[in-house]
């Protein structure tokens, strides 16, 4: 006869999905993280920080009695906490040495070239004689934010220059293990887009193409490759993802998938797979870190296309009555609570769609936040509002 569910320790700025699919793949979810969302899956024993930090999260999960821990969002950019966090209880995902390197922009660019792949050039200054167009990019950060392309300076203390490559935003989600690695599949980022209040190179949102789409035409196994050259060079474990920028054929000429950030820990377009598939991705990422166990190839494609976006305050607003939004499913993701204050440029939630192909998907998506900033209007309409300090959180990919 088996025993109670595993418990299994879930950190990091937002634990919505992750918990929800380790309580779907029969574990007991305890998670610390920076929301009170009311779409909690009622499985997850949830503790909530007004005042998030991965050090704070690290302390108030120190008293819980938990098997396993996982990280999400957040913690790929602190290895020192992830260490803490590994302390007297099984990591699920990669340790502290790993993330010290994996997060290195110079290493990764090195790891992709030994593989024959494409990678930007990047820079630790500014040369006199550096051309092109280039963006500045933080070091420890996520989701796109504080980059922006370079002015022409000297980049400052803990940032770095990367080369610009213009095309498509997309990224491969992959289950890792003992060098090697499973992709689940490769979506389309939404990256800045002004119809969910982001801006400049701000994640938010992906798009999983349908069956039969070609989303990027000829890219054939480079992500794939992508995935498996990290995988090796690095040791990853369970699932990670790698954000790229394609670029179409020339006449000829190979799709090229330029790489321009690895996420060494769960990303935002897992439930997206998930929802395609059926299966509870977290049971996949327990296998590869428990056991070194990977799944076997998936198609990772649907037959609709699937798709998610944060949707960001363009003001500072005071959230009304969201518990309707719960019979919405389909619709809204991580629901915030009535009363909650939003500052500008905070996310409020994040709204999913379907339809038969990806400009479909988009725009159901596009539709959804449309009707959303029409309610926060009247929500603002209502409210006259002082901004307390510590508001809601920001989003990552």
């Amino acid at each position: 006869m088996s025993g109670p569910p595993l418990k299994v320790l879930i950190v990091g700025v937002s634990t919505r999905a992750a918990a929800a699919s380790a309580a779907a793949a029969g574990f007991a979810p305890v998670t610390v993280d920076a929301f009170a969302d009311l779409d909690q899956d009622p499985r997850v024993r949830a503790l909530i920080l007004e005042d998030y930090a991965p050090s704070r999260a690290v302390d108030a999960a120190s008293h819980l009695s938990v098997t396993a821990a996982a990280y999400v969002s957040g913690f790929e950019n602190h290895p020192d906490q992830v260490d803490r966090l590994s302390r007297e209880r099984t990591l699920w995902g990669n340790p502290a040495d790993v993330l010290g390197r994996a997060r290195d922009p110079f290493l990764l660019r090195e790891a992709f070239r030994t593989a024959g792949l494409p990678a930007p050039r990047v820079r630790r200054s500014a040369p006199e004689d550096l051309e092109g167009l280039w963006v500045s990019k933080p070091r420890a950060a996520g989701g796109g934010h504080g980059v922006h392309l370079w002015d022409g300076g000297e980049p400052g203390l803990g940032t770095y220059l990367q080369e610009h490559i213009a095309g498509t935003s997309g990224s491969v989600a992959f289950v890792a293990a003992r060098g090697r690695a499973v992709p689940l599949g490769v979506t389309r980022q939404l990256i800045g887009d002004g119809a969910f209040g982001a801006s400049g190179f701000q994640y938010c949102g992906s798009i999983l193409p349908a069956e039969g789409e070609r989303l990027f035409p000829g890219l054939g196994d480079q992500a794939f490759r992508l995935a498996s050259a990290a995988s090796a060079a690095f040791g990853l474990v369970g699932i990670n993802g790698i954000d790229f920028v394609y670029r179409a054929p020339d006449a000829g000429a190979d799709a090229i998938a330029w790489p321009v950030e690895l996420n060494p820990r769960w990303s935002a377009s897992v439930e997206l797979f998930e929802q395609a598939s059926g299966i509870p991705a977290f049971g996949l990422h327990a296998d590869a870190c428990r056991d070194g166990r990977l799944p076997p190839p998936r198609s990772g494609v649907s037959a609709q296309a699937i798709g998610k976006a944060v949707v960001f305050a363009r003001t500072d607003i005071r959230v009304g009555d969201t518990r309707g939004w719960l019979t919405r499913a389909g619709t809204f993701r991580d629901v915030p609570r009535p009363d909650t204050v939003i500052a500008a440029g905070r996310p409020v939630c994040t709204v999913v769609a379907t339809a038969p192909d990806s400009s479909g998907c988009y725009s159901r998506l596009v539709e959804a936040a449309t009707g959303l900033y029409r309610e926060m209007d009247a929500w603002e309409a209502r409210s006259s509002l002082s901004m307390p300090p510590g508001a809601r959180g920001v989003s990552t990919g």
